[in-house]
């Protein structure tokens, strides 16, 4: 198993309580922790895991931060994505599609190897999903 990462991606989120929500049932992350803000409904803080993984998230706020960010309705689309390594890729290609995530790309073989499939959130945040893992060793196939 590989170390922790130390690059941790960061989101705000409109409806952070509800985003906390779907990632967990739709993505299959796991709540770390998560810190209720000053605001009734707020998040100040979130951190959910998967795997070796972890996103931290929270509630939009008027702050120096906060008026660095721009939510993908704000910027006319998503300007970056979050790539995620899963190793049943079928199966949570599966429970996403189910569960109503708006899939912008198929689940299909990549040239460089593994699976893909492309989604937004429910706040219109692009995630990719595959099985190609590049910190695995390369196959003898390389």
């Amino acid at each position: 198993m590989r170390a922790t990462a130390a690059i941790i991606p960061t989101m705000r989120y409109r409806d952070a309580p509800r985003a906390i929500d779907w990632l967990c049932d739709v993505f299959g992350f796991e709540k770390h922790l998560v810190v209720p803000g000053d605001e009734d409904g707020t998040i100040a803080h979130a951190q959910l895991t998967r795997d070796n993984s972890m996103i931290m998230l929270g509630s939009i706020y008027d702050s120096p931060y906060g008026r660095l960010m721009r939510q993908p309705t704000e910027a006319g689309g998503s300007t970056q994505s979050i790539y995620v390594v899963v190793a049943d890729i079928d199966a949570h290609y599966a429970h996403a599609k189910q569960a109503g995530a708006d899939i912008v790309a198929e689940l299909a073989e990549q040239d460089y190897g593994g699976k893909l499939y492309m989604c937004r959130d429910i706040e219109g945040h692009v995630w990719g999903f595959g099985s190609y893992d590049p910190w695995a060793e390369p196959s003898p196939s390389s």
